[in-house]
């Protein structure tokens, strides 16, 4: 049976490895803190039992055995018999490089790896592996067990048979794809930061409150959710991290990052992580 590793388990790193181990697959989830490691334990057990609570007359599996498919561990030899494994660690180019380089050596020479990435180019990533064909960004959208669709990025040198193999992992975790071309921040993060960042200047610049700004794009746009809700669901030190791999990227002034974002994360309001951002969640 196929074994899916799952690398970095902070918000996204945990929603797939409950999405996978919901669709039957052995999870192999790795993260170097134990303590994130019980936290996610204990997040997913919750999460699926509150699924069965409220599941509107559906049949679920019950949470152990659901759970009984995840090994938690900070020991990365774990991943030496995976088929895939799914990369959610801090975007940080210096942090990805040294994961990837134990990984190429550790997992097998058939493992694809799926960057789940939101910004940072897949061919970039590549490049730090002996396994270029095999390396594929899977943009994950959160909260992940809920959402149906995946932006899938080919880089420069992936191939066809692993966009074949992750469209039929997608299919087993019950995942659409749509598949593009690798360019830094891809299509949804390229668009959807500009709206995060343009929404911070409004503020900033004091022509009106979140919800109101929300509330446009919600209520006359037709969005499920506003840009400062998405920013504080995302986590405002992502945004901004994100941003800056932008602006460095394209070496352009429309992803200059916001100053109040900047100031916010210097206050450590994080959004909904730290119980306090555009919003307060406490």
């Amino acid at each position: 049976m196929m074994k899916i590793g799952v690398v970095g388990l902070g918000i996204m790193g945990t929603g797939v490895a409950q999405t996978l181990a919901q669709a039957g697959l052995p999870v192999v989830a790795i993260d170097i803190d134990e303590e994130r490691l019980e936290s996610c334990s204990k997040e997913i057990e919750n999460n699926l039992r509150f699924r069965a609570l409220f599941g509107n007359g559906q049949q679920f599996e019950d949470a152990d055995t659901v759970m009984g498919r995840i090994a938690f561990s900070t020991d990365r030899m774990m991943l030496a018999d995976t088929q895939f494994v799914i990369e959610n660690v801090t975007e940080d180019w210096e942090i990805k490089k040294e994961l990837y380089g134990g990984l190429d050596s550790i997992c097998p020479e058939e493992c694809i790896f799926m960057v789940n990435t939101s910004c940072i180019s897949i061919t970039q990533i590549a490049g730090l592996t002996q396994r270029a064909d095999r390396v594929i960004g899977t943009h994950f959208m959160n909260p992940v067990p809920a959402k149906k669709t995946v932006e899938v990025i080919r880089g420069f040198h992936t191939s066809e048979n692993c966009v074949l193999s992750v469209e039929m992992l997608m299919d087993r975790m019950g995942k659409d794809i749509i598949v593009v071309k690798d360019y830094p921040g891809f299509v949804s993060n390229r668009i959807s930061h500009l709206f995060m960042n343009e929404a911070a200047f409004v503020v900033q610049d004091q022509v009106a409150e979140p919800s109101e700004i929300d509330d446009i794009f919600k209520k006359c746009y037709g969005h499920a959710m506003g840009p400062l809700e998405t920013a504080d669901l995302i986590g405002l030190d992502t945004v901004v991290h994100s941003l800056k791999v932008l602006y460095e990227s394209y070496q352009d002034s429309k992803f200059r990052c916001c100053p109040l974002l900047q100031k916010m994360v210097h206050a450590g309001l994080l959004g909904r992580k730290s119980g306090r951002g555009f919003y307060n969640y406490v």
